[in-house]
């Protein structure tokens, strides 16, 4: 099998699309499953046993909040 190929993609979305694709990972999240997502073209398979975390940023004049949900591919 090929390794994947380094990718940082950053995808904005109307509010709600967005509302639905957070209210599927809550759903897959709660009910133990994986999340599936296409990004940018890109099909994205979220294991069950991905890590989930809250990041806050803040500098000058902007602040950001990322929803990060992060996994191993072994």
């Amino acid at each position: 099998m090929s390794a994947k190929p380094e990718r940082d993609v950053e995808k904005g979305y109307s509010k709600a699309d967005f509302v639905a694709k957070l209210r599927r990972l809550a759903d897959s999240i709660e009910n133990g499953e994986r999340f599936v997502i296409q990004i940018d073209g890109e099909r994205i398979y979220v294991p069950a046993r991905a890590e989930f975390t809250i990041e806050h940023e803040r500098s000058d004049d902007e602040e950001e909040i990322e929803f990060q949900i992060k996994w191993s591919g072994k």
